[in-house]
């Protein structure tokens, strides 16, 4: 095979993160966005000592594993679902293999790999989502949505997308249709010339309350308040809270803010989980699967186990989620978070839900953990997902907690990092596996090290 062929086969599986491998003369082929057990042709795009990688032009035959239709009209053009068409049992199966292919060699017992924990609803289970304007075509008509499969500049209308609530795609719709009548141009990014950028559209899955933002540059003056009426009369289960116009001058094609200007309401709304209340803003970091994340951080507190009268450090902390469902058990908490806005949302978080022996600091937790006193006796770690920086695993492993509680968004990441703690003494006892990404290729990870130590 050389670079730039056109070959046959079929997925013999799909390992993590969605990379299928296509068995072709007696090499193998890596390729993206395909289901184990499909026939495809695949045209060669890197040939290396590493290995061959190539993608897949067409699908010569569904999987047998493919046994439901597509869940919504942008199947497959927009490949954020890739899975949508095989079973959620088939889907669980797959990611738990992965997943313990990947740290099964790491593992102190083999029974310590736990199986993977489903998310409580496979669709409408989003409660965040960033839409684009653009068009699917060039000087085509005005779309929103997400970008097509592979694609900078091409942008799909969603308005029927499974993985939001209803209430998600009657906004788009109605955004879109507003717009739309009125011929307003959206920003283009390569001659930086347009006004409309991205919709992005948050709601609570157990309060049902809606924030919408509308991202635009200030090339352009728009009154906005036939649109704020529009949206207030659309017929919601969930109610509206919040509509908030937001500028961005900025070069790239982010979510960002330079200016903000309410249209109507309250810039937060409520999620309540396992018994507490958080308040989650526009930019917050906040779990975008509610209910499987109940899950998620129940299988955490399991592995915390019992700190009464001990200190922990959650780095990492996001908007305090982890450290105030470990404050009840624990003497103190200390957070760290590197988002200021995730910072001072996770401080009224925890001050409405009475929570007095948390502290939260605003930085890198690589410059700031030599500014903190207190030594930790429990480490939860919850990085990003290129995981923890190299540069900070020393002062992390100085601390010699006997127990650490690592959540993964990354399990290759997971698989890099493992060995700096294994090399200085600890050992991996549990991992499960949680899905808060249904119909995609994500999963969360939780693990559990222990370390024997002299400290009481």
């Amino acid at each position: 095979m050389r670079k730039g062929d056109m070959v046959s086969g079929v997925i013999e599986r799909v390992d993590y993160p969605n990379k299928g491998i296509v068995p072709v003369s007696g090499e193998r082929v890596v390729v993206k966005n395909g289901i184990p057990g499909q026939e495809v042709a695949v045209l060669i795009e890197k040939k290396r000592s590493s290995g061959i990688s190539g993608r897949i032009q067409a699908v010569l035959s569904p999987s047998p594993l493919e046994s439901r239709p597509p869940l919504c009209s942008l199947f497959p053009s927009c490949g954020g679902c890739l899975y949508q068409t095989m079973a959620y049992e088939e889907q669980l199966k797959m990611k738990e293999r992965q997943i313990r292919d990947l740290l099964s060699p790491f593992l102190d017992d083999p029974s310590g790999f736990e199986g993977i924990i489903a998310s409580p609803t496979e669709t409408a289970y989003r409660n965040k989502m960033e839409y684009s304007f653009g068009d699917d075509k060039k000087d085509g008509p005005l779309t929103l949505g997400l970008h097509r499969q592979s694609s900078t500049y091409d942008v799909l209308t969603a308005t029927d997308c499974a993985l939001v609530h209803p209430d998600m795609n009657r906004i788009v719709s109605c955004v879109l249709d507003y717009f739309t009548k009125r011929g307003v141009p959206y920003y283009h990014k390569m001659s930086h010339i347009g006004y409309l950028r991205h919709l992005l559209l948050r709601r609570g899955v157990t309060s049902g309350e809606i924030l919408v933002n509308l991202v635009t540059t200030s090339q352009e003056e728009h009154d906005l308040s036939p649109l704020k009426e529009e949206l207030l009369s659309l017929p919601l289960e969930g109610r509206i809270v919040g509509i908030w116009h937001l500028i961005n001058d900025g070069l790239s094609d982010v979510v960002r803010c330079d200016e903000k200007r309410c249209l109507f309401g309250t810039d937060h709304f409520y999620e309540t989980l396992l018994g507490l209340k958080f308040r989650v803003s526009t930019f917050s970091f906040f779990q975008p699967n509610t209910l499987a994340a109940e899950r998620l951080y129940a299988k955490v507190r399991e592995y915390i186990g019992e700190v009464s009268g001990r200190t922990v450090f959650d780095l990492y902390s996001g908007t305090g989620t982890i450290a105030q469902l470990s404050a009840k058990a624990a003497s103190q908490v200390v957070g760290v978070e590197i988002v200021p806005e995730a910072v001072e949302s996770a401080r009224q978080n925890a001050a409405e839900n009475g929570i007095t022996n948390c502290r939260f600091i605003a930085g890198d937790v690589l410059a700031v953990l030599d500014t903190i006193p207190e030594k930790p006796d429990l480490l939860i770690l919850d990085p990003p997902r290129d995981g923890i920086h190299p540069k900070a695993l020393p002062k992390l492993l100085s601390y010699d907690v006997p127990s650490i509680v690592y959540i993964s968004c990354k399990a290759t990441s997971l698989v890099r990092d493992l060995p700096f703690f294994l090399a200085h003494g600890y050992r991996l006892k549990k991992v499960c596996p949680v899905d808060q990404f249904c119909q995609g290729p994500h999963v969360e990870t939780v693990c559990l090290l222990t370390k024997n130590t002299n400290k009481k």
